[in-house]
C-alpha cells in the first residue's frame, strides 16, 4: 500500500464471478508523509483513503466483471460506516460484492476488516465508460497485473 501514491490494494486474493466478489489484501505502511498530518503523534489512515481502499478494490471486481471492457469511476459513497482506527502496519482483508448492474453504472458493497475485526463499510457506484473513450487501459491493465487481477481471472478464482 502507497498511501501517497492512492497504491490501496497490494493484492487480490480471490475473484469469484460467478458470486460477484472479489477479496483483496493490503498492509498499510509504517511510514508515509500521510501520518505527518494525520495525526502527528497517532498516526491513523484517513476514513476517505480508507473509503478509496474500497473503491479500487470494487472497481477491480468490475474491470473483471467487464473483462476490461469499461473504466469504473467512483460517483457516490452510501451509508459509509468507519467503526474502527487503522494504524501503520495494519492487515487490512477488503471485500467488494457487486450488487447491481446496469445503464452504465455498476453499485457494489464493500467491507474492509483487520485482524477479524470491522474497519468500515460502505455502498459505492461506479459509472462505467468504455475504454475507447477513456486512454487509460494500458496503465489499468499493467496495475491489475501488478496486483495479481489478470492471474485471478485466468484462474477463474
Amino acid at each position: 500500500m502507497l498511501l501517497e501514491y492512492f497504491q490501496m490494494i497490494d493484492r487480490v486474493e480471490t475473484l469469484d464471478l460467478a458470486g460477484k466478489t472479489l477479496t483483496a489484501r493490503s498492509v498499510v505502511p509504517e511510514k508515509s508523509p500521510v501520518f505527518e498530518g494525520h495525526f502527528p503523534g497517532m498516526p491513523l489512515v484517513p476514513g476517505v483513503l480508507l473509503i478509496e481502499t474500497m473503491a479500487q478494490a470494487s472497481g477491480m471486481l468490475v474491470l473483471a466483471a467487464t473483462d476490461f471492457a469499461a473504466m469504473p469511476f467512483l460517483m457516490s459513497v452510501d451509508s459509509a460506516k468507519m467503526r474502527a482506527f487503522v494504524e501503520p502496519n495494519a492487515v487490512l482483508d477488503i471485500e467488494a460484492f457487486l450488487e447491481h448492474e446496469g445503464s452504465g453504472y455498476m453499485v457494489t458493497k464493500a467491507k474492509i476488516t483487520s485482524g477479524g475485526k470491522k474497519v468500515c463499510d460502505a455502498q459505492l457506484k461506479l459509472r462505467t465508460m468504455p475504454f475507447s473513450e477513456v486512454p487509460l487501459a494500458p496503465i489499468v491493465r499493467k496495475r491489475a497485473e501488478e496486483i495479481g487481477l489478470i492471474a485471478a481471472m485466468q484462474a477463474g478464482t
